[in-house]
């Protein structure tokens, strides 16, 4: 069995909605088939919510209004039969009605993320009712009845592989099984979500759980490109990854992948490949255990970076310095991306600024704090990359006109990662593009 995941960009008109149709059905194997809400729809849900958080019912109820028109028409334009037409608006009048009860409610926090995943049961229903007006053998299961997360808010997976086994007996009569992304309960037996582009993780989740013989993100690009391909031309899809390769990519930068969808999959030894809706026969990228430490694979980019260096003649050698410096991080839960130390000081990264002014006020009286703010991490990412000669030079010699903040060269033997002022990062992904591929 595979398991396809498409996005809101893939589902996001009629025509889409029947492309993936087109693409689930091209071979009679069994699937599950993972669906993100209709393109637009949770931004707009989203907006909803802040503007009845902040008392203007009036504009959300506009809002919904103007949302519920265009799944007018999204019906009108995908079902053909009258009856299937009136059985899909049976379904956004369903959860447009919720949409309206939670507004009309005192707003709390978990409000948002209810109004959030209607998107993901609108879609995924009327997906499912497409499915069979064209008499193909599909049912729906609730993602929310076995996507669960553990007291950590980490999803289960040993939980996750025991429920989906009862629903797969429950439906083995079916050819294709049609289920939300996204959505998910928390370890209180809420509603929750696995945030922004977590229907990759669903998918990777599911595939995991079912030892999937493969599981697709299917978006609207042809795989992982070897750079940006918004930002630089002459850019190509990398045929193969290993899943560390994968990781790191994800995580700084590619935005085309979740960055925790890849551990469930490299956790079970589930491939992942990357296909185009737009272009199905495109072999795309395929993400497996195999490592190939020959070549660069890839640079990318991480934005929104700001850099806090910490420097004291007196405490940096101190016993327990460091250790002071981190909890400061740890009490206010703000990650770390890239750290350096010298003799005199210490520079770390954090992508999440929120509590930058509580943090600096904190680790003030350890030293002395500078904070640069507009940074970009770019990392070259390839199997064993950080131990491979010469690559370095090449690194360096691309970027030799280009002021380099930080360097993080041995903390991943796959990622060789450099902090940039952001300024400097279209030139420097360009001179790096040439440098490495010769493009």
């Amino acid at each position: 069995m595979k398991v396809l995941k498409f996005g809101g960009t893939s589902v996001g008109s009629p025509e889409r909605m029947q492309g993936v149709r087109e693409i689930i059905t091209r071979d009679s194997d069994k699937k599950i088939v993972v669906l993100s809400a209709v393109s637009g729809t949770t931004n707009t849900l989203v907006e909803v919510a802040s503007e009845y958080a902040k008392g203007n019912s009036d504009k959300s109820i506009q809002i919904i209004n103007d949302l519920y028109a265009k799944y007018e028409k999204f019906v009108d334009d995908l079902f053909k039969g009258e009856d299937f037409k009136k059985k899909g608006m049976e379904v956004v009048d369903k959860y447009f009605e919720q949409i309206n009860k939670l507004i009309k409610q005192p707003f709390y926090e978990q409000t948002e993320k209810i109004l959030v995943v209607q998107g993901e049961l609108i879609s995924t229903n009327l997906f499912t009712l497409h499915l069979q007006e064209e008499g193909i053998n599909a049912n729906i299961i609730p993602a929310a009845e076995f996507m669960v997360l553990n007291e950590q808010s980490e999803p289960d997976l040993l939980e996750i592989e025991s429920r989906l086994e009862g629903f797969l007996e429950e439906n083995k009569s079916y050819d294709i099984l049609i289920t939300q992304g996204f959505i998910c309960k928390n370890f209180n037996g809420g509603i929750d979500n696995l945030k922004r582009g977590g229907s990759d993780y669903s998918a990777t989740l599911i595939g995991a759980a079912i030892g999937a013989e493969e599981a697709q993100i299917w978006t609207d690009i042809d795989g992982m490109h070897n750079n940006d391909p918004r930002i630089v031309e002459n850019t190509f899809p990398i045929a193969q990854l290993s899943f560390d390769e994968a990781g790191e990519l994800a995580y700084f930068g590619a935005k085309i992948l979740h960055p925790n969808c890849i551990v469930p999959a490299q956790q079970r030894n589930v491939p992942v490949r990357i296909k185009n809706t737009m272009d199905p026969d495109a072999k795309g990228t395929l993400i497996t255990s195999e490592k190939n430490p020959d070549t660069v694979k890839a640079i990318a980019v991480k934005d929104g970076i700001t850099a806090i260096k910490v420097k004291s003649s007196r405490m940096i050698l101190a016993y327990g310095f460091l250790r002071r410096i981190f909890e400061v991080f740890e009490k206010y839960k703000t990650p770390i991306d890239m750290i350096t130390t010298s003799e005199i000081a210490v520079s770390v990264t954090i992508d999440d600024p929120k509590n930058l002014t509580e943090i600096v006020e904190e680790i003030s009286p350890y030293g002395s704090v500078e904070v640069d703010k507009n940074q970009s991490i770019i990392c070259v990412v390839g199997d064993f990359v950080a131990q491979r000669k010469g690559v370095g030079k090449d690194i360096f010699k691309a970027l030799e006109d280009i002021p380099i903040r930080m360097i993080s060269y041995g903390g991943s033997k796959n990622n060789i990662s450099m902090l940039i002022d952001t300024n400097y990062k279209k030139e420097a992904l360009i001179a790096l593009n040439k440098n490495l591929f010769g493009l």
